[in-house]
């Protein structure tokens, strides 16, 4: 945001505490409409990660996905996936899941119920401001990856 230098002065300065504070703020939106759904954060993660592939996904592509994004535990990404097959979202075919219709219906949905939402959070927002954010927030995501990975070897 072009700003000036008596606003400059009192804008809060990025770091992990207000990257925190925004991703919580924004996953309680989307989460508010997942529940009426019946679905949660992580499962939704998944069925968009299996909607939106190139290819049709294994179950372990899936689980991988998810620990990728989420930094979840396997045995918690593998129920996720389950779930999925389980709420008949996600159908085996062979070694692959596809989603069903009713899955692929199920993310349209939410996707339709936030997409107000998510232009009045967004909207307005200058785009050199959005860009510098991505950079920041991608660098931000790159080295805590680093650090997490030296962490688990």
């Amino acid at each position: 945001m072009t700003t000036t230098a008596a606003t400059a002065a009192t804008a809060p300065v990025a770091d992990a505490r207000a990257l925190g504070l925004a991703h919580y703020a924004a996953r309680g939106v989307l989460e508010h409409v997942l529940a009426r759904h019946g679905i949660t954060f992580q499962q939704q993660i998944a069925l968009r990660a299996a909607v939106t592939a190139d290819a049709p996904q294994t179950a372990d592509q899936l689980v991988a996905q998810l620990r990728g994004s989420l930094k979840a535990d396997p045995a918690d990404a593998r129920a996720t996936v389950d779930e999925l097959v389980a709420r008949q979202l996600l159908v085996a075919d062979g070694a692959h899941l596809r989603p069903t219709d009713a899955g692929r219906e199920l993310l349209a949905a939410v996707g339709a119920q936030t997409a107000p939402v998510t232009a009045r959070i967004w909207g307005a927002i200058p785009a050199e401001d959005l860009a510098a954010a991505g950079r920041v927030l991608a660098l931000v995501a790159e080295r805590a990856n680093a650090e997490l990975a030296a962490l688990t070897d």
